[in-house]
């Protein structure tokens, strides 16, 4: 192999490396996002389970208050 091919080589090989860094790069950036949309889902499901239980607290409690008779 002639010195010119090597330093052809070498450099190609620098050049993919460079390109998988950057990918490596946007996939972690990626994953971030994800995970905060992931976390940003499970505080609204949370919250939603919050309401729909304060909902059925309030209506079991005005059912059992209006299920008493009045004298």
């Amino acid at each position: 192999m002639t010195e010119e091919v090597v330093i052809k080589l070498l450099e190609e090989i620098r050049d993919l490396q460079k390109l998988h860094v950057e990918n490596y790069k946007n996939a972690l950036k990626n994953q971030q996002e994800s995970i905060e949309i992931q976390r940003r889902a499970m505080r609204r499901q949370r919250i939603n389970l919050l309401v729909i239980g304060v909902v059925l607290v309030v209506f079991l409690g005005f059912i059992a208050w209006s299920s008493y008779p009045n004298k």
